[in-house]
């Protein structure tokens, strides 16, 4: 069989809409599609020498350079035309391992992603502290494109984005977004964000809060009058609110709660399930919303009660997950199945399916319902 370049099978992988591209000996290439892994029996196998090949095919000098010296590697490729990828280099058995992560040039809008609307006025907010979470693979970098898309589209503001690596490619609308990479323009998130904080910024957006000290200055940013987005990977509200905390040792904690109560404003939980009426996938949301009343269950310490306060709270655009979950399944845009997989509350979840749904397609413990053509675009989450 004959070798493939790396652009055949990048192209191949952006034909069939796959969301990621996996390199490892022995066998295929591996596809991700609708979340799905699909091998590529039709491409040659790949060897470690093969591997290598399309490694170097890939990367620069200074790339692997930098990879010799820490055995990983994070950056972004382009194939102009095409798309761009998000790439993920490792070691594994004393060979290469690849993943791509396939990304569009343009950022997506929040039409495309179906986001839920509350989301939009988030995104404008003049001050404050947004977190999107999720496990990796959830979509939480694509729903921040768009938000951040929605407000160039609206509003004049200076933003900055801290990434590693840069992933979509922002054009100036009515905003100034500057976009720094973790590795190339910056060395750390939070040498960058307090660089930042001395650059005019309305808005700054940190691709991943990964330690203490990004965090601390994230919300003295926030606390300064900025609004500042980030992503971290938990699942939940207050399971957020307790990995914050639990960043910093027990002396600064009680600081770090009454902080984080004044300066948030929203924390989306979100994870990814595929889309019962064609292809692609849709995002579930939990969203908590910071009124008075959530703020002082956090300064309180008191973050098992934050869920019963965002399920009394629906009518100011607060939901669970598994409410989001039940609409999604009542809608018939995601099948039951699924959902169950990805609820923590098994039991509150089939309290909230319709009844007469429930009763109507339910046989023996398993939903069912038609599989029928997408009647609109599916949602562009990779």
């Amino acid at each position: 069989m004959v070798k493939l370049k790396m652009v055949d099978i990048l192209k191949e992988a952006v034909s069939l809409k796959a969301s990621d591209v996996h390199l490892k000996t022995p066998g295929p290439p591996v596809f991700r599609i609708d979340g799905q892994l699909r091998y590529m029996d039709e491409m040659p196998a790949l060897t470690a020498e093969y591997i290598e090949e399309l490694y170097e095919e890939v990367t620069t000098e200074f790339q692997r350079d930098r990879f010799e010296h820490d055995f990983e590697l994070d950056f972004a490729y382009s194939i102009p035309g095409l798309a761009r990828f998000r790439v993920n280099v490792e070691r594994q058995r004393g060979s290469i391992s690849i993943v791509f992560r396939i990304i569009d040039f343009s950022p997506p809008t929040m039409e495309q992603l179906d986001l839920p609307k509350i989301l939009g006025s988030l995104a404008l907010k003049p001050k404050g502290f947004i977190l999107v979470t999720g496990p990796t693979g959830s979509g939480k970098s694509t729903t921040l494109a768009g938000m951040i898309d929605h407000l160039n589209s609206l509003e004049s503001r200076s933003v900055i984005t801290i990434e590693d690596p840069i992933e979509y490619l922002y054009r100036d609308k009515k905003c100034i977004i500057t976009q720094r990479e973790l590795g190339q323009d910056t060395r750390s998130f939070s040498l960058a964000l307090r660089s930042a904080l001395r650059h005019d910024p309305d808005v700054i957006v940190v691709g991943e809060m990964r330690d203490a000290e990004t965090m601390a200055t994230a919300l003295a940013a926030a606390e300064t009058g900025h609004l500042v987005l980030g992503t971290l990977h938990t699942v939940d509200a207050a399971q957020t609110i307790d990995r914050i905390i639990d960043m910093f040792p027990s002396s600064q904690q009680r600081q770090i709660r009454f902080q984080l109560s004044m300066v948030v404003e929203a924390i989306l939980s979100q994870t990814l399930l595929p889309r019962a009426t064609g292809s692609g996938r849709v995002a579930a949301f939990e969203i908590m919303l910071a009124d008075p009343a959530i703020k002082n269950l956090i300064r309180d310490d008191k973050t098992h009660e934050l869920e019963n306060m965002i399920q009394l709270n629906t009518s100011k655009g607060m939901q669970l997950l598994d409410q989001h979950l039940a609409d999604l399944v009542n809608r018939k845009l995601i099948f039951p199945v699924d959902a169950y997989r990805k609820s923590m509350h098994a039991d509150r979840l089939t309290r909230l399916i319709e009844t007469n749904y429930r009763l109507n397609n339910c046989v023996g413990n398993e939903f069912l319902y038609e599989r029928k053509p997408a009647s609109r675009p599916a949602p562009v989450y990779a």
